[in-house]
Formats: structure tokens, sequence, C-alpha cells
């Protein structure tokens, strides 16, 4: 079953980028016709050259609350704010969403607990990679990094913050008030979701590339399947999956301009060189 799920993905990816793709991709073709161009990235190339876009992109997540300014930390003070309102009903919403349980086809719960698995996301985000890589599809490819740089990001935050805080998961029966922190129990790691970290970062990245509203549309439905079934399923509260949705769409959203910043930086570094030749001069110019 999963080998024909990432066949199937394969197959969608290719006609989705094939009809319609925004502007994320780096230019790889000749400068010019006159042009001496340099020789194309291999395949090992290649991966050398994404891996450092990778580890570029994290660090520039971390490091970017340093520069943030007033609108930063007022979208910030709006997502605490919200947070907070969402946590002093969690009791509330939990039970709801439990009770909600039985009433949802057993296919859709698993389907996502399964796709915000880590195994199973990073499969697919890699899935998504290396068929841009191998086609040397770039807007694929670009797509690629993104998600797995946003994913990996978001990841070790979720990670180090379920420890940190150590939140009862409302399948305990604790309430919401019951934190447990560096327990290291799977009873005590509600905060944040993991599984809506993984699948967030993954459709946001991929919903970035479409203006067409339609597919937009169906990418975010099927994102919200895990999430929903997180709580279906009494492993988090609302505000965990909230949160957990905001800070993957912040780092989507970050590592997507900062790529953007980066590929503008590189086009208006381009240098043509041009071979001119005449009866009493022969030179090279390079065009800025």
């Amino acid at each position: 079953m999963k080998r024909s799920f990432i066949v199937l993905l394969i197959l969608i990816f290719n006609f989705i980028f094939s009809q319609e793709v925004d502007s994320l991709e780096i230019d790889n073709s000749p400068i010019s016709d006159s042009v001496i161009s340099p020789k194309k990235n291999t395949i090992g190339r290649q991966l050398v050259v994404d891996g450092k876009q990778i580890f570029n992109n994290m660090a520039h997540s971390y490091l970017s609350p340093f520069s943030w300014k007033k609108d930063n930390w007022i979208d910030v003070g709006g997502v605490a704010l919200g947070t907070i309102l969402i946590y002093s009903v969690d009791n509330d919403t939990s039970r709801y969403f439990a009770d909600q349980r039985e009433k949802v086809p057993s296919v859709i719960r698993k389907f996502g607990d399964y796709f915000g698995g880590p195994q199973n996301n990073y499969g697919i985000t890699s899935v998504v990679y290396l068929t841009g890589l191998f086609t040397k599809n770039d807007k694929i490819r670009n797509t690629g990094v993104l998600m797995i740089s946003s994913a990996t990001t978001a990841g070790l935050i979720q990670t180090f913050s379920k420890t940190l805080v150590g939140r009862a998961r409302p399948g305990t029966g604790e309430g919401k008030f019951y934190f447990k922190p560096f327990s290291g129990q799977p009873a005590y790691r509600s905060f944040p979701s993991g599984h809506t970290v993984l699948v967030s970062t993954t459709m946001f990245a991929l919903a970035k590339q479409f203006s067409n509203p339609w597919i937009k549309a169906g990418i975010y439905t099927i994102g919200a399947i895990t999430p929903l079934s997180r709580m279906w399923d009494g492993a988090h509260f609302f505000s965990d999956v909230f949160l957990s949705t905001v800070l993957s769409y912040f780092i989507v959203d970050g590592t997507y301009r900062y790529m953007q910043k980066n590929n503008d930086h590189k086009k208006e570094k381009k240098i043509s060189w041009r071979f001119n030749m005449s009866p009493n001069m022969l030179g090279l110019n390079g065009t800025f």
C-alpha cells in the first residue's frame, strides 16, 4: 500500500506542477546565447548545493527573531492572545472532539495519523524533492527543499518543546492544567503537536506554489485531516494544534521569502561574458 501511495504521489506532483507553479525556482538556464556558460550541476553537486540551502534556511529561521520589527511582534502578540483564548476552553473542546470520534469513518482517522507520522511525512517530502532532482525539474526540487527545510526547522522546535513543557494529553483525563516537564513519557508530550507541525509545513509549502484558490483549498482540506484526527483520538488539545499550525505557517512563509530573496539576489549578480573579435582587437567583456 505504501509503495502504491508513493507512486501515486509522484504522478500527482508531476501533473499539478506542470499545470501551474508560481515563482519559487532557481534559473539554471544559460545566461545568453553567446555566453560562455558553466557546466550544469550533476546530481551529486546539486545535492550538495541543496544541502547547503537547507542548512541556511534553518539558520535563517532560528535567527530571524533577532531582526523582527514592530509588525512581527504584533503578530506574535496576536497569536499568543489567540492561544490563551483557545486554552481557556480546552477541556470543553476536547470533550467535543472526542464525542465526534465514532462519527468519523475510521479510514479518515487512520489517514490523518499515517500522513502526520514522521517517517511517512518525510517520505512524502523526499518524494517531492527526489522527483524534482532526477527529472531536473527545478520547480519541484525547490519545493522539496522548502518542505524539508520547514519541516526540520519546526520539527526540532516541537521536539524540544514537548520535553520542556510536558503537557498531559487529553486522553490521560488529567485536564488542561496538568504539566510534567522532562518526564519523557508519551502521555506528557501533548504540546505542541508533532503530527500537525509536519503536515502543516508540508501543505503550506506546497500551497505556496499555486495561485489557483481551488488547488489551495484542496491542499488545505487534506492537511486539516491530521490535526482533526489528533483531537478526535484525544492525543492533543485544540490549543496544541492551533499553535502548531501557526508556528508552521510562519516558518514556511519566512523560509519561502528568504529563498525568493536569495534567488533574486543571484539573478542581480549574474554576469554575462561575451567574446568580441575584430581585425585589431580580441577581448572578453563581462556585463553585470
